[in-house]
């Protein structure tokens, strides 16, 4: 699958006419707890030739496109992704953390990944985390037979911003790693470690008796963070000459 997901990239690039800087797989299989099924989802960067940056009109930043196979792919454009990367846009930051890359030219992630510490907003990150919780919780997880691909949805979140409040920096993108970073102790890993198996096991769609300590504890989580996110402080204010830089760079090489 890495092969074909390597040649739709190259493909898509050709096609449109543009540079693919970085590009890497999100969601359930970076985090690694994917179902049988779960989708590809593919995520990446890209850079349009210099005259497009030059144009007086708004140009469409986002390139999207679904192939056969469940392949999704979703890309943006330098000049947004490096915009948003500097608002502490949780999910750009997720891709530069995957542990599933299909594509890295050169410094450029490297680069993008030393200078996170600089223009990390805890207090924005963990909003972003415990809204994906709450959403979670409100629209899926209030029933005794629930999805278990939302409940790892719910989960990861909440051990997200766990990880905001105790390091002050973006949790890493597998799941593994972010329980590693964390001390959730014996009997909560060994619930957990149980869930997964299941969720291995069956499809996205099919359903899950959760105990009730579950929800109790998950309650419990939201109304937690719902107090810690507003005392978290903001970004370092980091200069935006660095951006602008590789900005300027990756440009005038395309």
């Amino acid at each position: 699958m890495k092969e074909q997901i390597s040649a739709a990239l190259v493909d898509l690039a050709r096609m449109r006419g543009v540079r693919v800087l970085f590009a890497a797989e999100s969601g359930s299989r970076a985090w690694g707890f994917a179902s049988p099924d779960s989708d590809w989802d593919v995520r990446f960067i890209y850079v349009e030739p210099l005259d497009w940056h030059l144009s007086l009109r708004e140009r469409r930043d986002v390139i999207e496109q679904m192939l056969p196979g469940d392949l999704d792919l979703s890309g943006w454009e330098l000049k947004k992704a490096l915009k948003l990367y500097a608002g502490t846009n949780a999910a750009l930051n997720e891709w530069l953390g995957s542990p599933i890359v299909y594509r890295q030219e050169g410094s450029f992630a490297d680069e993008l990944r030393a200078l996170l510490p600089a223009f990390f907003n805890p207090a924005k990150a963990m909003h972003h985390y415990l809204s994906m919780a709450r959403g979670a919780y409100e629209s899926h997880l209030q029933t005794p037979q629930v999805s278990l691909k939302k409940f790892f949805y719910f989960l990861r979140a909440v051990l997200a911003c766990r990880f905001i409040e105790r390091h002050r920096s973006q949790p890493p993108t597998a799941f593994a790693d972010l329980m590693a970073g964390l001390d959730l102790g014996p009997a909560l890993l060994a619930d957990i470690e149980e869930l997964m198996r299941h969720k291995s096991a069956i499809g996205e769609r099919e359903r899950h008796l959760l105990p009730l300590p579950w929800q109790e504890w998950m309650r419990a989580e939201l109304e937690r963070y719902a107090l810690v996110q507003p005392t978290l402080g903001g970004a370092q204010g980091a200069d935006l000459a660095a951006l602008e830089s590789l900005y300027r760079r990756h440009v005038r090489a395309c």
